[in-house]
């Protein structure tokens, strides 16, 4: 995860603009979620790529 990103900040800063009320029972579970979601990322833009990569016509699990 990034050291500048703050899962908090993002909360309180995106929660009006969703509509949504961030009651404190929610927040931490929102918390969480985001923290999650960041890890996630940053493992998936840290992933190697050769420039000529493209993506798979199919998913094949």
């Amino acid at each position: 995860m990034s050291e500048s990103f703050d899962p908090a900040a993002v909360a309180e800063a995106m929660a009006p603009l969703l509509g949504l009320a961030l009651t404190p029972e929610r927040r931490g579970p929102v918390l969480t979620h985001l923290k999650i979601a960041a890890d996630l990322a940053a493992k998936l833009a840290g992933a190697p790529l050769d420039d000529e990569a493209e993506p798979a016509p199919v998913f094949t699990p």
